[in-house]
């Protein structure tokens, strides 16, 4: 097993924030995990896992050590008539996953393209896109569970998935550490998801669709909507879509009839940030480095090499604005290491 010593995690983090983790280790297989994880002295007491580093904010240093997830490669479980099981290590780039998929006919997780990340991490945030959400294709997540060493089995009914969130967002949060996640995906009769506004747009009045149109066009929206990491350092979605009852809703539409909403049940509404944050005229906003990018509002971005502390500094300013203007609290998306 090889440590590292103060390693520069700028090159880690989508954001580009130059700090350093005091240790840090790249796991490329499970067992060099559990040795690891046996490994009683200062290495183990306070640990990170990372995969991309695409939805994190370090506002420090990190005093502990941080697992890099290396373990690699896709495998075929079983399969039926109408199912593919596809085993995926929880190192794997996601995106890699899904052109995988794509390329072989593999039907379920096209719309969750060009989503930046690892398969490892994406049940713990329930990544989500384009009208779709991974837990709909998850299977079972295996995990090694820290306490006992053991890895465990997690069947999709286990993992408590919600909007941007899982069991291991909660109770479970940094108890376990995935190791590789199952998928059902359809082998025909792919059940196509074009209900997203600009999807159905695209496919409106077209016959025969495949998976690598949906993919192609989903590659296309994200890229001329979403700022590159390359150009505009950032982790995508700052913050997630506010969800309020029906009745403060109402209240709302009486003030802003313009408001874009999605019904989630009887009783509540889903509001989207971006409008928000827009409606209070951040969009192109910049201070002391950080900015809400000029054609996305919920995209918060590092213009200048701004640290962890300005960036969180700047989302609090944004969030207080809009509690002011609307009355609705915004949520982080992403995670913050402190």
């Amino acid at each position: 097993m090889k440590f590292n010593k103060f390693l520069s995690l700028k090159e880690y983090n989508t954001f580009g924030v130059n700090v350093e983790s005091v240790y840090s280790f790249f796991c490329y297989h499970k067992d060099d995990l559990k040795r690891f994880l046996n490994f009683e002295n200062e290495y183990n007491r306070t640990i990170l896992i990372l995969g991309s580093g695409s939805n994190i904010l370090f506002t420090s240093d990190f005093n502990g050590t941080i697992i890099f997830m290396r373990n690699k490669g896709i495998s075929i479980v079983k399969q039926d008539n109408d199912f593919i099981y596809l085993k995926a290590e929880a190192g794997e780039i996601w995106d890699d996953f899904v052109k995988f998929c794509v390329v072989n006919n593999f039907g379920g997780v096209e719309n969750l393209s060009l989503i930046p990340g690892t398969v490892g991490a994406a049940p713990v945030q329930n990544i989500g896109a384009y009208g779709s959400e991974v837990k709909s294709v998850i299977d079972e997540i295996e995990a090694l569970n820290r306490e006992t060493l053991e890895t465990e089995v997690f069947k999709n009914e286990d993992c408590q998935f919600g909007y941007r969130e899982s069991i291991f967002k909660k109770s479970l949060k940094n108890k376990y550490i995935i190791l590789n996640v199952t998928f059902k995906l359809t082998l025909k009769n792919h059940k196509l998801n074009l209900e997203y506004g600009s999807l159905n747009d695209l496919f409106r009045n077209e016959d025969n669709i495949t998976l690598k149109q949906i993919r192609e066009a989903v590659i296309q929206i994200r890229t001329e909507k979403l700022p590159s990491v390359e150009e505009f350092p950032n982790a995508g979605s700052f913050f997630k879509n506010p969800v309020v009852s029906l009745s403060y809703f109402n209240e709302l539409k009486t003030k802003f009839p313009n408001l874009i909403s999605y019904f989630v049940n009887n009783d509540t509404v889903k509001l989207a940030a971006g409008q928000l944050i827009d409606l209070c005229n951040w969009k192109g906003k910049q201070i002391k480095g950080v900015g809400v990018h000029y054609k996305q509002a919920l995209v918060i971005v590092n213009y200048n090499n701004a640290s962890g502390k300005d960036i969180l500094e700047f989302s609090k300013e944004v969030e207080d604005t809009v509690f002011k203007k609307f009355g609705v609290y915004l949520e982080r998306e992403v995670n913050l290491a402190e």
